[in-house]
């Protein structure tokens, strides 16, 4: 049965870990409501890349609308501008309509970037510093960059993985153009829509283990033929290949590692990510954590708090 739109102007957002169960809360609230999922997830926007990001398939989302999946093509760039110039008039239209968006995902910088306007995001470019990072990046390394980074804003870094390298290029661009690290840009701003924030609060046990057993799936539906398949037509260094999941097949694909250890440092990498997102949304203002795992009592605690 749809209920009502009770508010105006307000969306619901789903954040949290990775393998929490987001998705399916999202999917239960969208049908509720009658209403559509806004993903904010940065590996969900790229087409063919489903297995290794487990990608909502078309019987997980049960009939309900998703936006901001398979909208990038060839693994390549996107950044959080993108995301908030193509996620937010999706959101307005919705609202528009009467009803209330909901959420999805695990970017923290997506979300933050969908709820406010930061100033860092109009911070200056500049295309030589951005290479001379890039050739570093080639040429030194991932970690050297990282720990460059960390030398100049460690808050920053902490919230980025080694890999991540667009977003660590950009923190030392914005460094080296303005003197002051990312992290000192703080917005006290009202955020732009009115927002109810959940996330699942797991015991740590639980969320690993729910990890794991999401890693041994991706394997069983086929993550080394779709990377297989992929290299084929995207370039092996592309943003998405960066990802979790693919970078690791790709050594894998390489022979510098075996499978066995593949699974387990993909497991590993997913657990230190998890981590990276619970720090990072403990400081989204108005949090609310449940923990029953109940698809139908989860939706209906959350519409109460609406």
């Amino acid at each position: 049965m749809v209920q009502t739109n009770r508010v105006t102007n307000k969306i619901i957002v789903i954040c949290g870990p990775t393998a929490s169960g987001k998705t399916a809360l999202a999917v239960e609230l969208a049908k509720r409501l009658g209403s559509e999922v806004v993903s904010a997830d940065s590996m969900y926007i790229y087409k063919g890349f489903d297995i290794g990001t487990a990608k909502p398939t078309a019987e997980e989302m049960q009939g309900v609308k998703h936006h901001m999946i398979d909208v990038a093509e060839n693994g390549g760039e996107f950044s959080v501008s993108d995301y908030k110039n193509m996620a937010r008039p999706i959101v307005n239209e919705l609202l528009s309509k009467g009803k209330i968006p909901v959420v999805c995902g695990g970017t923290g910088f997506y979300i933050n970037a969908l709820l406010y306007d930061f100033s860092y995001g109009n911070a200056a470019k500049d295309d030589k510093i951005r290479n001379k990072y890039e050739t570093l990046a080639r040429e030194r390394g991932n970690e050297y960059l990282f720990a460059k980074l960390k030398e100049v804003d460690a808050e920053t870094a902490q919230k980025l993985h080694v890999n991540d390298v667009k977003r660590v290029i950009r923190a030392l661009e914005i460094y080296e153009i303005s003197g002051k690290a990312k992290s000192s840009y703080r917005d006290d701003a009202a955020p732009v829509y009115e927002y109810l924030a959940v996330s699942y609060d797991y015991p740590r046990e639980i969320l690993y283990e729910r990890i794991n057993r999401r890693v041994d799936k991706m394997f069983d539906d086929g993550l080394e033929n779709e990377v297989r398949n992929l290299l084929k037509t995207v370039d092996r260094n592309c943003q998405a290949m960066q990802g979790i999941g693919y970078k690791e097949m790709l050594d894998y694909l390489d022979g510098k590692i075996s499978l066995t250890d593949t699974k387990e440092l993909i497991r590993m990498n997913s657990r230190h990510y998890a981590k990276r997102q619970i720090t990072f949304f403990k400081r989204l203002a108005g949090l609310n954590y449940i923990q029953t795992e109940n698809i139908g009592a989860d939706a209906q605690k959350v519409l109460s708090l609406l």
